[in-house]
């Protein structure tokens, strides 16, 4: 019999993320991604609603719109700077640049365009303005485990390491 997503299960899932309105996909899973429903919220609210009463191999798709989640586009939060402005590190779409205000909060810009003169970073969450569906496979329910609970999610088995290597050099 197949266990149903609710509280204190260990749910596994893959999913994908595509622009409603022209269907490229805009992020997915690389590796399936496991957590204790009702102890760790790893996704929006809302898809995690959707999921309850779900079971393995069930695929749900589930519409957000990203200005409900992260708010509205804010253009004060995209800048263009001279490309020998910029670390080299930096110098490639989609990197992703830690900056720090004036009053120390830190935010992730990304890399959105570059030329051979300039280069714009933006502050935005990439799905600011869009609607999005996220399509979700279930992989696995199951009871979580007491560690798995604690821990907000799948425990990976520790390796076997010797004490003898963990002293200091």
């Amino acid at each position: 019999m197949n266990q149903i997503i609710q509280a204190g299960k260990f749910v596994e899932l893959s999913y994908k993320v595509a622009d409603r309105k022209t269907g490229h996909i805009l992020t997915r899973v690389e590796f399936p991604l496991g957590y204790v429903h009702g102890h760790t919220e790893i996704l929006a609210p809302s898809v995690h609603a959707r999921l309850e009463g779900r079971s393995a191999g069930d695929v749900i798709d589930v519409a957000i719109d990203g200005n409900q989640i992260f708010g509205p586009r804010d253009e004060s939060l995209v800048f263009t700077d001279r490309i020998e402005n910029v670390p080299e590190e930096y110098r490639q779409v989609g990197a992703s640049i830690l900056m720090e205000n004036d009053a120390g909060q830190t935010r992730s810009f990304l890399v959105t365009h570059m030329d051979d003169e300039t280069l714009t970073v933006d502050g935005n969450n990439p799905l600011c303005g869009r609607e999005v569906v996220f399509t979700l496979e279930i992989l696995t329910v199951r009871d979580a485990g007491s560690d798995e609970i604690e821990g907000n999610g799948a425990i990976a088995p520790r390796p076997d390491i010797d004490p003898r290597l963990l002293r200091p050099v």
